[in-house]
């Protein structure tokens, strides 16, 4: 699963550390999903989307080089 199918699909994301795994943050998260619909296409649109899935990219510590 990616960072915008946990986000769109899911009510908490939980975020953990490199081996051994520890628990790092975790996210509920709290769509206002467009037309009332619940459906990961209408929640990727959502106005927080956005913002959870930029603060978790830079969570879990990957860079591209």
């Amino acid at each position: 699963m990616n960072i915008a199918e946990a986000i769109s699909m899911a009510d908490r994301v939980i975020v953990l550390s490199n081996r051994p795994a520890e628990i790092k943050t975790i996210h509920d998260i709290d769509l206002t999903c467009a037309d009332g619909e619940k459906t990961p296409l209408k929640c990727r649109e959502a106005p927080e989307f956005r913002h959870y899935f930029n603060k978790i990219w830079k969570e879990l510590d990957i860079y591209v080089q």
